[in-house]
């Protein structure tokens, strides 16, 4: 089995080796590719992965390149995880648009929307590349903003499915709670990428009792602290949203908190500067612990959970993001959505989800209609798709914002926009 990581020089790979060397028997590795354009990063990641695999026991081979098409020719899967214009374009993200009294974002708001101009054109050339050199590989996605760069790919016929780590977080942060293995805990996790709900948590299958209450009840300080939200929030909605709900729930107290503290692009370029350092190190043989801290975590168990499953044809249960297909009937059947799904060699299907209550409905069909104007921006390119995108955002809707930050989304990204 051949798998090709692409951004493979990213701090974030080790924790993916990590994941390919404990699992190996889910996921037998004959050859991992990493595939980056920083030769110098992509020499200290790629010595790590090595050290990594040798000090597990992986007989699998790792080698690294700069040449896309080779590295990724006859991979059975190929993992993009890129990030155009690397930590500098994240930290513009993160600060213009709070110039223009909106949240800063990578993944959302108008942050979000230059990512995702600055990423489809790039996912789908590559894409091409992928579909030339090993046409019967799945391309699992984990660029950010994942349903929008997912759904770029299922539109232009690509063997694809979207992966994020926040279900798969929750799913080990409540098995911890309830002292039960994680494969016991089975979620009800339903929305789009970084805009979803836990609406019930069972144990011992998709059928088990539902534990979600006995958890508000007995931890909800503690969830509540880790996603920044009061707990009468959790209390009221009887739901555990993302992390990313904060946004939308408390976007004002949001704007004023980032404004009073560096960008976190700022504070993981440090951390990147340190880790690089680290990997220099011959002597280390292990992920360290300050990767935990870069974010991204059991993002490699998702990872090869999601590839083993593809390429193995279990027919298990994930939670991906993949098209509705009818699953929310208040969506376009090609919208992509974050549920539970079956996954095999023939791809996913998401199972089926109990109607939605309106306050969770509406917000996921506004940001769907913003999702299907950023990609026409990211597709076909000009300002008035970017304004119309803008306004849309239910983080922006007002003409004099949307104004205000097209004008600064393409000051900062011009050099990532042929057609600007």
């Amino acid at each position: 089995m051949k798998l090709a990581v692409v951004g493979g020089g990213s701090t974030y790979t080790p924790e993916l080796i990590d994941g390919f060397a404990r699992l190996r028997d889910s996921l037998p590795v004959e050859e991992l590719v990493l595939i980056d354009p920083a030769a110098e990063r992509l020499a200290l990641v790629g010595g790590l992965a090595r050290r990594i695999f040798a000090k597990q026991g992986h007989p699998g081979k790792i080698t690294t390149t700069s040449d896309l098409d080779a590295g990724v020719a006859g991979a059975d899967a190929v993992l993009l995880q890129l990030r155009i214009g690397g930590q500098a374009a994240r930290n513009q993200d993160e600060t213009w648009p709070l110039e223009c009294g909106c949240v800063g974002q990578e993944t959302t708001g108008a942050g979000g929307l230059a990512k995702a101009l600055r990423t489809v054109p790039v996912v789908l050339d590559i894409a091409e590349r992928v579909r030339r050199a090993a046409p019967d590989a799945w391309i699992i996605d984990f660029t950010n903003p994942v349903g929008i760069v997912t759904r770029a790919l299922l539109q232009a016929g690509h063997r694809a499915v979207g992966l994020c780590n926040v279900a798969i977080g929750f799913q080990r942060r409540f098995a911890r709670l309830l002292d039960v293995a994680p494969e016991q805990v089975h979620l009800d996790h339903v929305g789009l990428n970084h805009l979803t709900w836990e609406r019930g948590v069972r144990v011992g299958g998709p059928d088990g009792e539902d534990v979600l209450p006995k958890l508000l009840a007995e931890h909800g300080d503690s969830l509540a602290d880790d996603l920044h939200l009061p707990r009468a929030v959790l209390d009221r909605l009887g739901v555990v949203p993302s992390y990313y709900l904060r946004y939308y729930y408390a976007h004002d107290e949001v704007v004023r908190e980032l404004r009073t503290k560096p960008s976190r692009a700022a504070e993981v370029a440090e951390m990147e500067r340190a880790l690089l350092e680290m990997y220099g190190d011959p002597a280390l043989d292990e992920k360290p612990e300050l990767l935990a801290k870069r974010g991204g975590a059991f993002y490699s168990e998702a990872a090869v959970d999601l590839a083993s499953s593809l390429l193995g044809d279990t027919g298990d249960v994930q939670v991906v993001n993949t098209y509705n297909n009818g699953t929310l009937p208040f969506l376009p059947d090609d919208a992509v959505i974050e549920v539970p799904a079956t996954v095999g060699a023939a791809g996913t299907t998401p199972l089926p989800v109990p109607p939605l209550d309106p306050l969770y409905s509406g917000l996921i069909a506004n940001v769907t209609a913003y999702e299907d104007l950023a990609l026409e921006a990211a597709l076909r390119g000009g300002r008035d798709r970017v304004f119309k995108a803008l306004l849309s955002h239910p983080l922006i809707g007002q003409y004099e914002y949307a104004e205000a930050l097209t004008d600064r989304l393409i000051a900062h990204n011009r050099e990532h926009l042929a057609w600007a």
